[in-house]
């Protein structure tokens, strides 16, 4: 399946009332996933430009979009980015395919 990562922040919001309450978000993200037919990998909370960082399965990209969606929806988190991930494998076999097609392809204004 493939491999998504997406990074966000929360609102201030939600940073108050996490500090006010704090709760491990992890299970719930788990769960919307797993409803959606993917899989939370691993979820950080991370100092920087970026609050969170998540890494998941998903079978494509509306079922990752969806996922995502659903934790906007609820408000607490912005300046979400999410890309989708490859093995070294997978990319291998990406460049392969990119080398055979790029020898008949003609780039602009040359």
């Amino acid at each position: 399946m493939p491999i998504y990562i997406s990074r966000g922040c929360y609102t201030a919001d939600a940073v108050r009332g996490m500090m006010a309450k704090p709760e491990d978000r992890e299970p719930s993200i788990a769960k919307v996933f797993k409803q959606l037919g993917g899989r939370l990998l691993s979820y950080y909370v991370t100092l920087g430009e970026y609050d969170w960082l998540i890494v998941a399965e998903f079978p494509n990209e509306k079922v990752a979009s969806s996922g995502i969606l659903v934790a906007m929806a609820g408000g607490s988190v912005t300046n979400v980015q999410t890309t989708v991930a490859m093995t070294s494998k997978e990319a291998m076999e990406a460049f392969s395919g990119a080398a055979e097609v790029a020898k008949s392809f003609k780039s602009a204004g040359k």
